[in-house]
């Protein structure tokens, strides 16, 4: 394993990391800046979409420069970012902050990925894929309750301190690590959007984005909801998101293992139906006596994180099969409807909690998994060729 992808997957940690710490974070901000927590959102909103959309097309018009400019370019300005978010003194600099952040994080991933197969041995490039994937999933189980931990302490703006001292690292490592004069095709915007006309790329997309949809629908409310709702201490989020994160570690290395064995889309029927029927729970425990209630959210927490986080692995397994010739334009795709999906969840759930309540979070999100589960099954009812290859 060539070591140099490790520092191209502490960049990966360290978007990962800030991605998935706002959620904890969302209290905090909102009696600073003003703002409604459902307003609050609206910072997961504004990442998700730039990072979704602005990624491919900077990834199209700086595919053909230098790998290593363009790595430490856009990881310097992702830490740039942190340092104004961390800085910022209204709502509308620290959403302009996170759009930055996220054109940055967009480009730096996609050209990442492909750094990582370019300086790979082709029968290692799964493998070289999977350890930068490998850096947002250490972020997930021990990056966002540690910024949590942090913001405990130092409040809120602490997060984005200590995110932008691993972005200066991993800028540094990347600049003094990688070779200069790496580069790639130039591949237009229009090539990289061809890839979804590839039979069966749509529906697999669908089978991330919905899913992504129902999860953000609760994790990006999770600290109103376990608060509120569940009645917890705050300075227990950062357990609760590592409860989280410990088990999204568990469910993306048993989905993996799960796609090799059992087929690719098998392990994506379970996992959605499953974190359909996770989801739907945290409506239903509310109305249990307090103690078993709060024991079994944190239960749930990390079950759902298991049931939830197989799924990533496994998609990333079904578009790769769909397009082989083009994997690294597929998995931005997927990185894309995985973001997309981020997006409209943070919408769902911000305008559950202007009409409704935190505890309706749960069975309106879970209906989002149950539709991917829906689409799969009417899909394999008429396989196609290319179904069949999925598995």
């Amino acid at each position: 394993m060539d070591f140099r992808l490790f520092w191209l997957a502490l960049g990966a940690f360290a978007i990962g990391a800030e991605g998935f710490v706002v959620s904890s974070l969302l209290p905090g901000i909102s009696v600073d800046t003003g703002v409604t927590i459902a307003q609050g959102g609206h910072l997961v909103l504004a990442f998700a979409l730039a990072y979704a959309l602005g990624g491919p097309v900077l990834a199209s018009f700086s595919g053909h420069r230098d790998r290593r400019g363009v790595l430490s370019a856009s990881m310097l300005v992702f830490t740039i970012g942190n340092v104004i978010a961390g800085l910022a003194h209204s709502y509308e600099q620290l959403l302009i902050a996170r759009v930055v952040m996220a054109l940055a994080a967009g480009l730096y991933v996609a050209t990442a990925q492909a750094t990582a197969v370019a300086i790979s041995e082709p029968h290692h490039r799964a493998r070289a894929i999977s350890v930068i994937v490998g850096g947002t999933t250490v972020a997930v189980a021990f990056g966002a309750p540690l910024g949590a931990l942090i913001a405990g302490y130092t409040g809120w703006r602490g997060a984005f301190w200590s995110v932008a001292v691993i972005g200066f690292a991993s800028t540094v490592a990347i600049w003094t690590m990688l070779p200069a004069g790496l580069k790639g095709p130039k591949l237009a915007l229009s090539d990289r959007l061809a890839v979804i006309g590839q039979p069966g790329m749509v529906p697999a997309l669908l089978g991330t984005f919905l899913p992504l949809v129902g999860g953000f629908t609760v994790f990006t409310y999770i600290a109103p909801l376990a608060t509120e709702t569940f009645g917890l201490s705050a300075a227990l989020l950062p357990l609760i998101l590592l409860a989280f994160g410990v088990g999204a570690a568990i469910g993306n290395f048993f989905g993996g293992q799960l796609a090799d064995r059992i087929g690719a889309t098998r392990t994506v029927m379970g996992s959605t139906v499953l974190t359909a029927a996770a989801l739907a729970t945290i409506s239903f425990l509310p109305h249990l006596p307090v103690t078993v209630a709060q024991t079994g959210f944190l239960v749930l927490v990390v079950l759902w994180g298991i049931v939830a986080w197989s799924l990533p692995p496994a998609q990333a397994s079904r578009v790769i099969k769909l397009a082989p010739e083009a994997s690294a334009l597929a998995l931005s795709l997927n990185a894309s409807a995985l973001y997309l999906g981020v997006a409209l969840g943070s919408v769902v759930g911000g305008e559950v909690l202007t009409y409704a309540a935190p505890i309706d979070l749960g069975w309106i999100a879970g209906l989002f998994p149950a539709a991917a589960f829906a689409l799969l099954v009417l899909v394999r009812r008429e396989p196609s060729l290319t179904e069949a290859k999925l598995g």
